[in-house]
């Protein structure tokens, strides 16, 4: 029972470290969920309730970090409502379509929604390229703050 318990953990981390990069995915609490079930398999012994607030505090600010760094991004260029709703519907749909598709699908939903809300489509690209690159260093961002997550996990089982 114990080995399929510290699977599920493994998982729950790699499956969340995924999310981390696909939007379907809550990638970040995923990441936690399994640092919380080896603590508790483990009798909260290894990894302390210090190291869970410290993993929860980087999973609000792995949260924090994507929704704003997107958002300045975007707002940093002017970005209209439409082209953050596109950004949005473009992050989606990239899941669909491959790895080409979730990098550039936010880029091109940006620019079509500023494009329809202004008509002007050097201001479209320009805005599509702002909240593009908004959301690649929200994502970043978001990668090394899961990983610092499992680096304290491990380090408490290994040191605790």
């Amino acid at each position: 029972m114990n080995a399929l318990l510290w699977t599920l953990v493994a998982l729950l981390i790699v499956v969340g470290i995924a999310g981390t990069v696909l939007p379907a995915l809550p990638g970040s609490a995923l990441v936690f969920a399994g640092i919380l079930l080896g603590a508790w398999i483990d009798g909260f012994q290894r990894v302390s309730t210090v190291v869970l607030v410290v993993c929860a505090v980087l999973m609000l600010l792995s949260w924090a970090v994507d929704y704003f760094a997107a958002l300045l991004g975007a707002k940093r260029a002017g970005a209209s409502r439409e082209a953050i709703i596109g950004a949005a519907i473009g992050t989606v749909l990239g899941v669909f379509t491959g790895l080409i598709g979730l990098l550039f699908m936010p880029l091109a939903g940006a620019a079509i929604g500023q494009y329809l809300s202004e008509r002007d489509a050097g201001r479209a690209a320009k805005v599509g390229m702002a909240t593009w690159i908004g959301l690649l260093i929200g994502t970043v961002a978001k990668v090394v703050l899961s990983f610092v997550m499992v680096g304290v996990f491990v380090a408490a089982l290994w040191l605790g």
